[in-house]
């Protein structure tokens, strides 16, 4: 059953134009649900033309979306207009972000991981074909950071941490090209793999090797070393673990020089349980 007077009034299901990744019309908590979706993307704030635009509804039917948010505190309006995610909405992904047992038992590793290598340390899942980065430490000193963040997403097949879960879960050329299915491998660098065969070598040697490693096949000028870390079942790893590193000042090599105080500061976490 659809509540639509709890998200600002009555709906006239023919008064929305075609939206989303489907196409189809925005309806009641829909409509609403998008209008928050899209204001995450404006951290400095949009105006209500251009949220129209976006979205693809009505102006009003967008402003009746933007006042049922506001009344729950998802949203508010800055001093010049723009409207931007309200604090209540700030306050509850915070508390449930430091509240997650994930972050909470991974976050002194991270810490130690970014203060030993200087570098910045990510926790990420694997979800699909991308990687959702769980947590993130930049390192406590250094000019240049890397602009990852929390909750963010990068194709699985480029990346360290993806490389690595991945290794545990395609097991032949057959499986591979399974997962790659219709959709084309994305080229993110001229260093990305973008063919099965590619891809399933290097899964192949990543489980040999026992890391995943990302030499600047994501972002030109960024390598990546990654390892497994079981924090939600003894024997199938829950995420992984990467250091990513500026390459001109700490290239791959180091990285895997450093490997086994990698291990060492993982520490239990880093270690499967039979």
């Amino acid at each position: 059953m659809k509540h639509t007077e709890t998200y600002g009034g009555p709906t006239d299901p023919g008064e929305d134009g075609p939206t989303g990744a489907g196409g189809g019309r925005l309806v009641g908590s829909d409509r609403v649900l998008a209008v928050l979706k899209e204001l995450a993307r404006y951290p400095d704030g949009v105006g209500l033309e251009e949220l129209t635009r976006v979205i693809g509804s009505p102006k009003t039917t967008v402003h009746r979306a933007l006042g049922a948010l506001r009344r729950a505190g998802l949203a508010d309006q800055d001093t010049r207009g723009r409207y931007v995610l309200g604090d209540e909405f700030l306050r509850m992904a915070f508390a449930h972000h430091e509240a997650r047992p994930d972050h909470v038992r991974v976050r002194p590793v991270l810490e130690a991981l970014a203060h030993r290598f200087g570098e910045t340390v990510h926790y990420a899942v694997l979800d699909g074909h991308e990687v959702v980065y769980r947590a993130k430490v930049d390192p406590p000193t250094g000019a240049v950071r890397l602009t990852s963040a929390i909750g963010g997403r990068n194709p699985a097949h480029s990346t360290a941490v993806g490389k690595l879960l991945l290794a545990r879960e395609l097991g032949s050329l057959e499986e591979t090209e399974a997962w790659i299915g219709a959709f084309p491998l994305e080229r993110r660098t001229p260093r990305t793999l973008c063919t099965a065969a590619d891809l399933q070598r290097a899964l192949e040697v990543t489980r040999e090797r026992g890391f995943g490693a990302d030499d600047q096949e994501n972002e030109t000028g960024v390598n990546c070393l990654a390892l497994p870390v079981y924090l939600t079942s003894p024997s199938s790893p829950s995420g992984a673990v990467s250091v990513s590193a500026l390459a001109y000042r700490t290239p791959l090599p180091a990285l895997v020089d450093g490997l086994e105080e990698f291990r060492a500061l993982l520490g239990p976490l880093g270690e499967p349980h039979h």
